[in-house]
């Protein structure tokens, strides 16, 4: 059984001999989660209202994710956040449990986040979308050029060689590449994914470190890098208090969007309480922690949220800006299993360089 103490991250060689095992004594749910979920001021209020413990295990990308619950045992995992582009691919493996459309409160979201094409299929929801935000440029408006971080040449024009970190998320940041080689998201092919194999290389020789999100925060606020790729309000949102320098903006290329969603694990052990948890984590109250976790801020998917939270949380968040960032971002690629293998090449290439 997991301990109490909320999980870290284990290394891959260790997810095979992690067990969860049945839960004894209080009810407990088992959670495979992003960082934002580890906060206690997001778990505890739904831990004591239903007299539960949460446990979390953290992971970063969907790969680690899909391999964590390969090598699990049925039951061991009741609820699984992951990106909503990536939906599709639990369910095609059988991770996902559907779910009662009416209990969710997707009409009260902000319009397109339901993102129905990801998060159903064939009419049945597996999922959920329960915050989002943007992959773009995160700076400090004191060290560079904000004119510059509008145009996305001008980080491989030699200017802030050796002053650029790059998330390391491949999905994101080859999407990035691709909207300043003027190719949309969705057209991203094997057939055109080699064109994007050199304004990638030049990004990663101008750049400092690539780097993962806590040490991609760090690193901007440090000052070690004056510029994060792929960074966003997600980025820069938790620093602000202490460094109101930091800054983000989309490009005149535009940006990405990213959205994570949230499901019950297919084989739970607790599938009813799987689902209190969903419903509390989309609910108002829970957006709004959710929104302002301790790790990193982000969009809730559900408009109501903005009643919870503070006009200075709105004010980080743009709040009143979404329509006009929704316009101009798109979401990750979504490539088949092919080419998606193939940008994981290319980026551990790149990584390599």
């Amino acid at each position: 059984m997991i301990p109490r103490t909320r999980i870290e991250v284990l290394p891959l060689a260790a997810v095979a001999v992690l067990s969860l095992g049945p839960s004894a004594g209080a009810a407990e749910l088992n959670a495979l989660v992003w960082c934002d979920h580890t906060d206690p001021a997001l778990l505890e209020p739904f831990e004591t209202a239903h007299g539960v413990t949460v446990n979390v295990k953290e992971y970063e990308g969907t790969a680690a994710g899909l391999t964590l619950l390969q090598q699990s045992q049925p039951g061991d995992w009741d609820v699984l956040v992951i990106d909503a582009v990536d939906v599709g691919r639990a369910v095609d493996a059988g991770f996902l449990a559907e779910m009662p459309a009416e209990a969710l409160p997707t009409a009260d979201f902000f319009p397109g986040l339901a993102m129905e094409e990801n998060n159903t299929r064939d009419g049945r929801t597996y999922a959920v979308t329960e915050k989002f935000g943007y992959n773009t440029i995160a700076f400090d408006r004191t060290k560079v050029d904000p004119a510059d971080m509008e145009d996305m040449a001008s980080l491989t024009s030699g200017k802030y060689d050796g002053r650029i970190g790059i998330y390391d998320y491949y999905l994101p940041v080859i999407g990035l590449v691709a909207l300043g080689q003027g190719i949309a998201t969705a057209d991203i092919t094997a057939e055109n994914l080699g064109s994007l194999r050199a304004p990638l290389a030049a990004l990663r020789k101008a750049a400092r470190q690539v780097s993962d999100v806590v040490a991609s925060q760090t690193a901007l606020a440090t000052g070690e890098v004056d510029i994060i790729v792929g960074g966003g309000e997600w980025l820069t949102a938790v620093l602000m208090q202490d460094n109101p320098n930091l800054d983000w903006t989309i490009p005149r290329q535009g940006g990405l969007r990213w959205a994570q969603s949230i499901g019950v694990v297919a084989g739970s052990r607790n599938p009813d309480l799987a689902l209190e948890f969903v419903k509390y984590i989309v609910s108002p109250e829970g957006q709004a922690r959710l929104a302002t976790s301790s790790c990193y801020w982000g969009m809730p998917a559900n408009a109501r949220a903005g009643d919870l939270l503070t006009d200075e949380q709105k004010a980080v968040l743009r709040w009143d800006r979404q329509p006009e960032y929704l316009a101009r971002a798109q979401l990750y690629p979504i490539p088949d299993a092919a080419l998606d293998s193939a940008m994981q090449d290319m980026w551990t290439e790149m990584l390599n360089q």
